[in-house]
């Protein structure tokens, strides 16, 4: 509390020096004075009062600076990044108020927790304090995206709520010998050893019964050949050494975005399946009942058929969860498994592949064990700060080319789709069977002769090659003659092998195999086993070259090392014996073709290819070889190439659909996140005396959170998420403050004049250059208040008073924000007063403008927004000199804006209004055409609006070029690439020929308020037009008084 006063008296000011105390009883000032030094028995206050932090709690020999520890705190989160450690350090430290509080800021969010009466040890029980209806506040802290939602329940078979990832790391170590210091700090992140211990007691307890039946769609062997492929799977099996270690490992639980949610140590030798279970239940925990996990893990099948086999989790974890393998090590589990479980063939899962797991421990590789669980917090806070970001990258790499490429490939095979689903669920369907895995049930006596057939095929060949040399080599006719001996042995084996494969009544395992040619089934099955040891030889492959690539944290940070070139040709020397094993199989497929009877109806097998690249990116290598024959005919999606090609585009087309819809939901929440912690912010500025906020000297850290999230916002804008959204909920979210505060600040319109006005209403009789207005009876109202009476109410009948006929004066209206006047003549008032008038470019242009300042009192946020004039475009088309322009753009400081509003006149026989919003950030155009022409706005095609986008594309970077030539910073590329046009309606809003002018600058009051669109009506315009016209009629009038109205008197 000390060291918080001392930041709200010093900041910005320069240091006091200490002054000299004198304390004396005496009061007469005659006396001899004696001075007697004390010793102070609050030096401590005293130091800190100052800046200066003891270094010891009683009789310090020495302080040091509140702001140098400030400083070492914040080089301390950044010491992992040793290129620019200090540059960043300094730029944080010297951020905005130049003033570091990061040593006070645990300190404040102490206090806050004590003042919620919420404890660090409550965190083992969670259930108690969160809300039922949202996710706990440490989930939607650490990420807003995911946890930031208020509706769950969404079906897992549709992709469920939320997306999650676990895997663990035997690279983090705690040695033994270091022992464990006093226990000061409940961490947020690490789950204690007791609750992990807790799930490890409640797995061996319910192990202890026999398994429960459940109904599985992988059949079991499957799952038992991924188990016995993964290290992981296995519990038992050391990774680390326990001598020295009682900490091997790290198991860590993450978001989709990457960012961590929890930990737990691995205190075992291998990785334990309570490890996840127990992160997995703690999540649990901290989730609304209803909502839904799809929890993405390396052996994530035989943990889910471990938790349906046994009661480890209660019934309402398990119904609302899901598992899934991860994208990055799909291809090491069984094909049956991948179609089950792999990320990109399950629907609803987006491009969410798990694979963040292995960026957060190359984050964390340089890292020592002691400072883990506060560079976790420093990491999450950067990734939850790039979120934005990251969604941009995952619209731009992941839907926009992925999608584009996806949909190429269906478009090139030319199948519809529904016969791809067709195909695609009747594959499903028929590799998931119990049958399509009856090779794994052939009795070990049939392995066993294969492989004796394997070894009688090789000596043959060393029995044709000797032979060769020998008869080369002039040998003796005894030598000659024991080598015959020995190739009639050699017959004798291969003649008794046959026999012994007759023998085993393959016909009998397989009644379906009865009438197929023995040869051809004996190279069937020999070319399953050692498709079999190719996937094996493969996967292991592909793994080695995994690891190696990550070693130093990513491929393209390979360590060029002697060490690391030699480890790459040991795992070279491996690729022979794959490659002679490929070859061999290839060899099986054309004696197959050459052995195949039509009659068989047995699908052959394709040849693979020899190389690896080629080899993990080809599906085929996780498909067994078929050895029953088919009923009916072939399926197209096991002999058609362009079939099995149209499936995978279309399974990758289906996930970026559903990854962009992923996205949009996740910007919601990013929105709201921003709305409520903003909102809470401005209520503990606006309310000092509650008692979360004892003293003043909370501000200092509430304006540096307000400041933050208003740099948040700068990063969070996207396509789905513009800036006009975040501007209205910055503008609800004050509003929402200021209600619960109780405490108003009122928006005086200060551009113009107030009088006393409630209804401006027009009759049937109003006659061009007239103008009516209503006066209250007693009490006088605000000119917004008159404006959104206008607007409630809409019309008054005519026998609600009496009409005197006046004249309108010229309205001009006097420059305010940077705006210039507006002036607004009879004829043009005249026109918002008629019911079937065309405005004109002065009220279009003016009363936008009148929109933009009525606006910008409500929130600044606003001012982002550039309002061009309708003659800006037309200054282009006829190519107005650079300094033109200039003098009548320049005041908008639109080269500082990121939307720009451009009212357009598209010319005909009676002239229409459209209207285009410049999003230059995103590099989008809105188009809005109340008439909603069918042919739409492309650049592509020859219709009018070519021409027109065309200009407005001109516009934009003569204007952005002007700007830099007088000086102005351009934060955007001029250039045509990427600009997208979107239409706001889809379709027609007006009916009639005169409203068009109406509809625009009802879409730029909607797009100044942070929306896309309206929700007004035909039916509505004649009120907003009433509305537009009050806006003109408070300005003064060119005599300063009210000119010649008319007064009517509300009867009643």
């Amino acid at each position: 509390m000390v060291q918080l006063d001392y930041t709200v008296r010093t900041l910005g000011a320069p240091l006091q020096r200490i002054p000299t105390l004198a304390l004396s009883l005496c009061r007469s000032h005659t006396c001899a004075q004696k001075r007697t030094s004390i010793i102070c028995l609050f030096l401590i206050v005293i130091l800190v009062f100052h800046g200066l932090f003891p270094m010891a709690p009683s009789q310090p020999r020495m302080a040091v600076s509140v702001k140098l520890l400030a400083f070492y705190q914040t080089l301390f989160e950044r010491s992992c990044d040793a290129v620019n450690a200090l540059a960043s350090a300094l730029h944080t430290h010297y951020d905005e108020l130049e003033n570091a509080l990061s040593a006070c800021w645990d300190r404040v969010e102490a206090e806050h927790r004590e003042c919620q009466n919420v404890s660090a040890s409550d965190a083992t029980a969670p259930e108690l304090l969160i809300p039922r209806e949202r996710c706990a506040s440490i989930l939607t802290q650490r990420c807003p995206a995911c946890f930031g939602g208020i509706a769950f329940g969404q079906d897992l078979s549709e992709g469920g709520d939320i997306h999650v990832a676990t895997d663990g790391n035997f690279h983090h170590w705690h040695r033994r010998s270091a022992g464990d210091s006093p226990h000061f700090y409940d961490t947020s992140y690490f789950l204690p050893k007791a609750q992990v211990d807790t799930i490890d007691h409640r797995i061996l307890r319910s192990r202890k019964s026999p398994p429960r039946l459940h109904k599985s769609l992988v059949p079991h062997d499957a799952i038992d050949k991924c188990e016995n492929s993964y290290e992981a799977a296995d519990g038992k099996k050391q990774k680390s050494s326990m001598d020295s270690f009682d900490d091997t490992g790290v198991m860590a639980l993450i978001c989709r975005h990457d960012i961590p949610l929890f930990f737990a140590n691995i205190d075992t030798p291998g990785e334990q399946q309570k490890y996840a279970v127990a992160l997995i239940d703690h999540l649990s925990a901290l989730l609304p009942p209803r909502a839904t996990v799809v929890t993405l893990y390396d052996v994530g099948c035989v943990l889910s058929r471990s938790l349906h086999q046994y009661d480890i989790l209660p019934p309402t974890i398990m119904k609302r969860l899901r598992f899934a393998t991860t994208a990055m090590h799909a291809y090491g589990h069984e094909w049956a498994c991948q179609l089950e479980y792999n990320p990109r063939m399950c629907h609803g899962l987006g491009l969410s592949d798990g694979k963040g797991t292995e960026r957060l421990w190359s984050r964390l590789v340089r890292l020592i064990g002691i400072q883990h669980s506060s560079s976790v917090t420093a990491i999450g806070l950067e990734m939850r700060t790039d979120l934005g970001d990251w969604i941009k990258r995952r619209l731009k790499r992941g839907v926009g080319e992925q999608g584009t490429a996806a949909q190429s490939m269906l478009e090139e095979c030319g199948v519809p789709i529904n016969e791809l689903c067709n195909e695609w669920a009747s594959q499903r369907q028929s590799q998931l069977s119990i049958r399509a895995h009856a090779p794994a049930c052939l009795k070990k006596e049939l392995d066993t002769v294969l492989a004796l057939q394997a070894d009688l095929d090789t000596s043959e060949r060393a029995l044709q090659a000797t032979r060769e040399m020998m008869t080369k080599a002039d040998a003796t006719d005894d030598t000659l003659e024991a080598l015959d001996s020995l190739e009639r042995g050699h017959q004798h084996l291969m003649a008794k092998v046959e026999v012994l494969y007759a023998s085993l009544n393959v016909h009998d395992q397989f009644p379906e195999l009865k009438g197929v040619n023995l040869d051809f089934v004996r190279t069937l099955l020999l070319a399953r086993d050692i498709k079999i040891n190719i996937r094996k030889r493969a996967i292991g492959s592909f793994f080695e070259w995994d690891k190696l690539d990550r070693a130093v944290g990513g491929a393209q940070q390979a360590l060029v090392t002697k060490l690391h070139q030699q480890t790459r040709k040991a795992i070279s020397k491996c690729q022979p014996a794959l490659m002679t094993a490929l070859r061999k199989f290839n060899a099986y497929c054309e004696r197959l073709e050459e052995l195949y009877d039509p009659t068989y109806s047995i699908p052959l097998p394709m040849p693979l290819p020899t190389k690896l690249n080629d080899l993990c990116n080809d599906q085929s290598l996780m498909e067994d070889v078929w050895i029953t024959p088919l009923t009916g005919d072939v399926p197209r999606w096991l002999e058609d190439q362009d079939i099995r090609d149209g499936i995978c585009a279309m399974l990758k087309r289906d996930r970026c659909i559903e990854e962009k819809q992923r996205l949009g939901l996740e910007a919601d929440n990013l929105c709201r996140w921003f709305g409520d912690e903003l909102s809470a912010i401005e209520l503990a500025l606006l309310t000092p005396g509650t008692q979360c906020i004892a003293d003043e000297i909370f501000l200092v850290p509430l304006r540096q959170r307000q400041e933050h999230l208003q740099h948040l916002q700068t990063h969070w804008m996207s396509s789905l998420a513009p800036a006009a959204r975040f501007t209205s909920c910055a503008t609800d979210a004050i509003s929402l403050a200021q209600k619960l505060s109780g405490v108003f600040e009122g928006c005086p319109l200060e551009c113009i004049n107030t009088f006393p006005v409630s209804y401006i209403i027009p009759t049937e009789d109003e006659e061009a250059g007239q103008e009516v207005f209503f006066e209250a009876d007693h009490a006088a109202l605000k000119p917004e208040d008159a404006v959104l009476m206008d607007i409630l109410t809409g019309g008054v009948t005519g026998d609600a008073g009496i009409i005197i006929p006046g004249t309108v004066e010229t309205r001009v209206s006097a420059p305010y924000h940077g705006c210039p006047s507006q002036v607004f003549e009879p004829k043009d008032i005249a026109l918002l007063a008629s019911q079937t008038a065309l405005l004109n470019d002065t009220c279009i242009n003016g009363c936008a403008m009148l929109l933009y300042l009525e606006a910008v009192q409500l929130s600044r946020m606003v001012e982002q927004f550039a309002i061009l004039s309708t003659h800006d475009l037309l200054r282009i088309r006829y190519n107005a000199p650079h300094d033109v322009l200039w003098q009548n753009m320049s005041w908008t400081r639109y080269w500082a804006k990121e939307v720009w509003i451009l009212p357009i006149h598209r010319p005909s026989h009676v002239g229409h209004w459209v209207l285009c919003v410049v999003h230059l950030r995103s590099k989008e155009l809105h188009l809005f055409d109340s008439f909603v022409e069918r042919k739409p706005w492309k650049v592509n095609i020859k219709v009018p609006w070519t021409k027109l986008i065309q200009d407005i594309m001109k516009l934009i970077a003569r204007l952005l070029g002007i700007a830099r030539q007088h000086n102005h910073m351009v934060h955007v590329n001029i250039d045509f690439d990427g600009w997208v046009a979107h239409p706001l309606i889809t379709e027609v809003v007006q009916t009639n020929g005169f409203d068009c002018g109406v509809w625009v600058l009802a879409v730029i009051a909607a797009t100044l308020h942070g929306y896309h669109c309206m929700g007004l009506r035909e039916e509505d315009m004649h009120a907003f037009q009433h509305y537009l016209r009050t806006l003109i009629l408070q300005i003064p009038g060119s005599s300063g008084d009210l000119g010649k109205t008319a007064l009517v008197k509300i009867q009643g």
